[in-house]
């Protein structure tokens, strides 16, 4: 019979049982090591509360050295790349509404005739402000320069100019959330995170419930075919989508009063697409796990970058290029872009087209890994 008193051969006994255990389960033991070293790159790296070199277009009436000198200070700020130089008043508004810039400087004519007559002209700073912790300090920047910059061209006659007010008024328009309200982004970003977190784990338990209930002999004995057991796993989850995201727009628009001045037809067009999306990658991890607790740790990894890498949290632009490239990959960084400028910019079809084709992309890759891997369970 066993003794009561404690005995520390047992103890180390089960310890090293379970240390066994934990090297024969290489995925578990891998996901211990992975999360904390993915958020340590990832918070240390990737993420900036500060972004600069922020796309800019110039949309420049006047051409002088006025002009061209606060041109140069903008991108000496390091807050500001200027890549584009639209020509019309149309491709400007396009760039700023198809998210192609965050800024958009037009200079006015005669700008310079009235700046050395003393007649204080005005630059108008056009900004896109649906994320405006992405912009903050870029707007508090260009006032800075708005004071200064052209101090070195005003000598001479011109240096009554050089006054404690600027020699030019700037104007900013902070378009599409001009009270800066937060809600106004993270609400419609909800939309995405929670269908990320809850869709890719629904599915991520389907197949690994199925073994582990003993129910998946009775599947492989049926009469169909894989890409059907897929279909039948995912239809139920969109209906249970679309409920999510009713509920959320509702308290989106009557608890926080988020505009939605686009097409919620369309929404619910890339809404599907969408949510078809995180499904499939969700019974990819099904198809690869061999438990219900694997499939939890998968679709955790999953969701660990895509709410970190998305410009959910933290300004997109503000991350370094390679995190950028990540996050490109990911389905909620392009359905963001989407349901803001959706619902924030009225943007249309055209307008969402990129973002829509990565999703399509992503959609049929990850469709065609896990058919594959299902088969390979069959077998």
């Amino acid at each position: 019979m066993m003794g009561n008193r404690f005995n520390l051969l047992r103890l180390w006994a089960l310890i090293r049982k379970e240390f066994i255990q934990m090297r024969r389960d290489r995925l578990t033991f891998a996901m211990m090591l992975g999360i904390p070293i993915m958020q340590l790159l990832l918070f240390g790296y990737a993420i900036n509360s500060d972004p600069k070199h922020l796309p800019t277009a110039i949309f420049n009436h006047d051409h002088s050295e006025f002009t061209r000198t606060f041109a140069t200070a903008l991108e000496n700020s390091k807050y500001f790349d200027v890549t584009e130089h639209p020509k019309t008043v149309t491709e400007a508004a396009a760039l700023i509404e198809r998210g192609k810039v965050q800024f958009v400087v037009e200079i006015p004519p005669n700008f310079s005739r009235d700046l050395v007559r003393g007649a204080r002209p005005s630059i108008l700073l056009d900004v896109d402000a649906t994320d405006p912790s992405a912009t903050g300090n870029a707007i508090a920047a260009i006032n800075i320069l708005a004071r200064d910059a052209l101090n070195r061209d005003l000598t001479g006659p011109l240096a009554r100019l050089q006054s404690s007010s600027p020699p030019f008024q700037l104007i900013t328009h902070q378009r599409y959330n001009p009270e800066g309200r937060s809600q106004y982004n993270i609400v419609p970003g909800i939309v995405g995170v929670i269908l990320t977190m809850t869709m890719v784990m629904f599915t991520a338990l389907a197949v690994t419930r199925e073994i582990e209930r003993g129910t998946m002999e009775n599947l492989l004995t049926m009469p169909v075919r894989p890409f059907e057991v897929m279909m039948g796993k995912i239809f139920p989850y969109i209906a249970v989508g679309y409920i999510q995201t009713a509920l959320i727009l509702i308290a989106a628009r009557w608890l926080f009063e988020v505009p939605m001045v686009g097409s919620l037809a369309l929404l619910s067009a890339t809404l599907l697409l969408f949510v078809a999306t995180n499904l499939a990658v969700g019974f990819t991890f099904s198809t690869l796990a061999r438990n219900q607790l694997q499939a939890v740790q998968m679709a955790v990894f999953f969701f660990m970058p895509s709410i970190l890498l998305s410009g959910f949290m933290f300004p997109f632009r503000g991350m370094p290029v390679w995190a950028q490239w990540i996050g490109e990959i990911l389905p909620l960084t392009h359905f963001l872009r989407i349901t803001r400028g959706i619902l924030l910019k009225g943007n249309t079809a055209g307008d969402i087209l990129m973002d829509t084709g990565a999703l399509v992309l992503f959609f049929v890759v990850v469709t065609v890994i896990a058919l594959n891997r299902y088969r390979q369970t069959l077998d």
